[in-house]
């Protein structure tokens, strides 16, 4: 009996309690931030709580009426004190009794209460839990922001030419909105897809800067001064297609239902890409020079390739191949972009 007092007391506590549940973006799952305690449960808990009361009364006032006809009988301290035990002890087995004839069934309401936390609804069937918990664990779809970095490299299985020689650090930043959609509730696979932003940026070292003669053919001259800065920026809208492979185990969620956290775990995917060039900007600092032209550089409008992600929770690792060269037109002949960076999902 106590352990049911105790467990009462547990279940009148849920309505003070906060359920919370975030997922950016998330287009499958409505979520809310607060969930009180069922409106079943609270029914059944106040009227239990009720009869309890009204049980625990009746027998305090009959449990009275005996202690005072043994106050009547004039008994020494020692004896009195002994039959006011044995009557508080019968009252006490009593009230026990009829509280556990009530019958009120606490695993019911617990599972009651759990329902209702999980799916914020009240549910009376098998075949209404069933389809409300289908309804909640549908495949995942959602878009989430990220954001990367990457070291860039240039690779040419030819002859190095001018850039290769003189090319300093490069980089590419990158930011968009990534699609993720499961193919069912239990598959580990699912399309990944999106849009990005890119800015790849070319330092080259050695006082050289790009420039353009009169047939506008681009190639590296050395300035004759000190250079503390010479780069060519280029930004691309860029769009990934591809496939990825989530290791997270399946759940039970009850009703013979399993479902796999498409979002969570240890994660391997594969896509395709391609870009369509924004602009490209030619950024000069030094001794008696500062200049950013935004002009045409010969940068290959269009880019494509191909690249291999591995992800844990929002954090990713990356490597990306373009199959096109950097430049068009056989300028900087077999310069293709190599990159190795981070992402941060969020």
């Amino acid at each position: 009996m106590i352990n049911k007092i105790i467990m009462l007391g547990f279940v009148c506590l849920i309505s003070g309690s906060v359920y919370a549940q975030r997922k950016p973006f998330k287009f499958n799952l409505p979520s809310k931030e607060d969930t009180e305690v069922s409106p079943i449960v609270k029914e059944k808990v106040d009227e239990y709580a009720r009869k309890i009361d009204a049980i625990i009364k009746e027998e305090k006032k009959l449990m009275e009426e005996e202690l005072l006809i043994a106050q009547g009988q004039n008994l020494d301290k020692a004896e009195f004190n002994k039959q006011k035990a044995e009557i508080a002890s019968r009252y006490s087995l009593k009230i026990d009794q009829r509280i556990e004839s009530l019958g009120f069934d606490m695993d019911d309401v617990i599972q009651k209460q759990v329902r209702y936390s999980l799916l914020n609804n009240d549910v009376t069937s098998k075949e209404e839990l069933r389809e409300k918990l289908l309804k909640k664990f549908r495949p995942t779809k959602n878009i989430t922001g990220y954001i990367s970095y990457g070291i860039m490299n240039l690779t040419n299985s030819k002859t190095d030419n001018s850039l290769d020689k003189n090319l300093g650090y490069a980089g590419n930043l990158e930011f968009g909105l990534k699609l993720n959609c499961q193919f069912s509730r239990t598959s580990p696979w699912g399309l990944i897809s999106g849009i990005g932003f890119s800015w790849r940026t070319l330092n080259v070292e050695n006082n050289m800067f790009f420039t353009k003669d009169a047939n506008a053919d681009v190639y590296l001259e050395k300035f004759d001064k000190n250079l503390s800065k010479s780069k060519l920026r280029t930004g691309y809208i860029m769009v990934p297609v591809g496939v990825q492979y989530n290791f997270s185990k399946l759940k039970n969620a009850g009703l013979d239902i399993q479902y796999r956290e498409y979002d969570k775990g240890f994660k391997v995917g594969a896509n395709v890409y391609g870009g369509v060039r924004m602009s490209t900007n030619n950024i000069i600092k030094g001794e008696g020079i500062s200049q950013r032209e935004r002009e045409n550089y010969q940068v290959n409008p269009f880019i494509y390739g191909g690249q291999l992600t591995v992800s844990y929770g929002d954090f990713s690792v990356f490597v990306k191949k373009d199959f096109g060269n950097f430049f068009k037109d056989g300028r900087f002949e077999s310069d293709k972009a190599l990159i190795f960076g981070l992402a941060l999902g969020w």
